[in-house]
């Protein structure tokens, strides 16, 4: 039930983009895919500077005609700072493309948050560095990936924020789960955020995802709801 609903928001938010898919696509012999995917992230205080860090994320893929991916992420923080935090943390992700077999992905990863400049309140620039080890079931090779997230926030007004961000993922290693050394994913983000009380806040945008592939390069055309708790 929740799915469906979440599925049929999704696709309404969609619709600006898909004018926009439909011309680059016939410009390009790349393949491309509207997706939608909920974001679900919760940060609970455990003390005056630990945290947990909880998320999960449906990703619908296909047109958003079936559920592609699960991916489940919890990690322990330690806040350096005001403006500093490191977590180490371990996700699952549950992957069913069509075509190829489903896979069962098992993450440990590791994290550096930073601002370089702003406080939130006014126009503010972070940072967050993110390494993972990538580790399939069935398979003996342990990938390593790196992510660089840059995400600017502008006011404008009192409690609507425009967030923008760029993040690419650069892997270190070949693996026997097509994993190539090199660009693996590039993401862009513009959308909005607001608070809906005093603990939540919902970031719905835009993302578009490009993928290297060795034969057509993939880019896909995300809506993308973010629903974020703090405790």
């Amino acid at each position: 039930m929740v799915f469906n609903m979440l599925k049929s928001f999704l696709k309404y938010l969609l619709l600006f983009a898909y004018s926009f898919m439909l011309s680059h696509s016939v410009a390009t012999a790349q393949e491309n895919d509207l997706n939608g995917w909920g974001v679900i992230t919760s940060s609970i205080d455990t003390g005056e500077k630990t945290f947990i860090w909880l998320e999960a994320q449906p990703r619908f893929t296909n047109d958003i005609s079936r559920l592609g991916q699960l991916l489940l992420r919890t990690g322990v923080g330690y806040k350096v700072n005001k403006k500093t935090s490191v977590v180490l943390g371990y996700a699952y992700i549950f992957t069913d493309p069509v075509g190829p077999a489903s896979s069962n992905e098992h993450r440990i990863w590791q994290q550096l948050s930073f601002n370089i400049f702003g406080d939130g309140k006014g126009v503010t620039l972070k940072g967050r560095s993110r390494l993972e080890q990538r580790i399939f079931e069935g398979s003996g090779d342990v990938g390593v990936r790196f992510r660089q997230q840059l995400n600017l926030s502008v006011p404008l007004n009192d409690t609507l924020k425009a967030v923008f961000y760029t993040e690419p993922f650069i892997t270190f290693n070949t693996t026997n789960i097509g994993q190539r050394d090199g660009l693996n994913v590039w993401r862009n983000f513009a959308g909005l955020s607001f608070p809906i009380s005093d603990n939540i806040s919902l970031s719905p945008g835009y993302l578009n995802q490009y993928v290297p592939r060795v034969g057509q390069d993939r880019i896909d055309h995300v809506a993308v709801i973010g629903l974020s708790t703090k405790f």
